[in-house]
């Protein structure tokens, strides 16, 4: 039977992800996979993802919110399969459920620390606490000079059992510049803010720092866990560290659309909002059924690359919310032809990262952006 012609779709290869979930856990041999789930897997799809990066050997899911990491449990990931852990938190947040759900919880500050002990005594069950440090990104994370009264707060809890300390974690600001002197800086103000947790009393049972760019390049970051987000997904934390395919990863996203219109246009006809396209003479000109609207960023106007044809095509004028129009130079691909926006490249079609660089802007964004009017197909499940 023939597949009926869809608008648009997301299709997600699981097999790819498994494989890079692999190729990673090889660049960290002696520490536990956090697999990064946060942000509907990059725009992936969470519950999928989360579960095809266990089959591939993760043990634990990273989320931002603690909404997240409630949905990982609510979709079927208990305890006995995943550690989940979440750590984007604001006063007034669900402490009490992420404590019964068993997540655990990043901690920066003493407020913080004071909403999660109270929540802890209500439901009678001792809180998972990961302590995060700020070691110089300058976002999330307790400051070096309040870490002392941060780790006091902790052992007290301890001792009264409505807490346990299972981790210490940093993230780091320029780990995908290679050589940056704030590597260097963060790792020595991680390692002594561990040594003075530690010494006074705290056992943790997990340190992380290496987010993907540290898990590829800086073994010595490794610790006793690494927590993967966009490598994980195919698609390289930045250019100065190197290609997928120098690590041998897989993007896992491709993004296709099915022609909605192929007409002949006579020269001098201006495309879209603004005419900042105007065709140079006459030509066949192709919508592609996908805007901004659909998380296309309008900064790729006039640049952004579509396949059309096994020709790779730009965006002519402004990307639209609903449509981008591609000049096809005459070619007369039929209406419900296949577009393709991004992929892994194996065809010729662009990437991700090509998108990026059209747009100024990062693989990450373009991924995580794609919203939820464009369906998700997972294959090689």
């Amino acid at each position: 039977m023939t597949e009926t012609p869809v608008r648009v779709r997301a299709e997600i290869d699981l097999a790819a992800l498994r494989a890079n979930v692999r190729a990673l856990r090889a660049r960290a041999p002696r520490a536990a996979f956090m697999a990064v789930v946060k942000a509907d897997a990059y725009g992936h799809g969470m519950v999928p993802c989360a579960k095809a990066a266990l089959q591939a050997g993760a043990t634990w899911l990273g989320t931002a919110t603690p909404q997240e990491a409630l949905a990982l449990r609510a979709a079927g990931i208990g305890v006995d399969d995943a550690r989940v852990m979440c750590w984007l938190w604001t006063p007034g947040g669900p402490w009490r459920a992420a404590v019964e759900a068993d997540v655990d919880l990043g901690v920066s500050g003493m407020w913080a620390l004071r909403e999660l002990t109270a929540a802890a005594r209500q439901a009678g069950r001792t809180a998972r606490v990961q302590l995060k440090i700020d070691t110089g990104l300058g976002r999330n994370g307790c400051m070096p000079a309040d870490w002392p009264e941060l780790v006091e707060a902790c052992l007290k809890a301890e001792a009264e059992g409505t807490v346990k300390v299972t981790g210490i974690w940093s993230h780091y600001a320029c780990a995908d510049e290679p050589g940056h002197p704030s590597i260097a800086l963060q790792s020595a103000e991680f390692a002594a803010a561990v040594r003075h947790a530690e010494e006074a009393g705290l056992t943790p049972e997990v340190r992380h720092i290496a987010n993907s760019p540290g898990t590829l390049t800086l073994p010595e970051s490794h610790y006793d866990l690494v927590r993967p987000g966009i490598a994980m997904y195919g698609i390289s934390p930045s250019p100065e560290v190197g290609t997928p395919e120098d690590f041998g990863l897989r993007p896992v996203m491709t993004l296709t659309a099915s022609l909605a219109l192929v007409k002949r246009v006579p020269a001098g006809l201006g495309v879209s909002y603004g005419h900042h396209y105007v065709t140079p003479e006459p030509t066949t000109l192709g919508l592609v059924p996908v805007g901004y609207g659909d998380g296309l960023p309008r900064h790729a106007s006039r640049t952004g690359p579509v396949l059309v044809g096994g020709k790779v095509r730009a965006a002519a004028g402004r990307v639209a919310m609903d449509p981008v129009v591609v000049d096809l130079h005459g070619d007369e691909p039929a209406a419900g032809d296949e577009a393709v926006l991004f992929g892994p490249g194996d065809r010729g079609e662009p990437t991700a990262e090509d998108w990026a660089r059209a747009a100024g802007t990062i693989g990450y964004e373009i991924v995580t952006r794609i919203g939820t009017r464009v369906p998700r197909v997972y294959v090689n499940e």
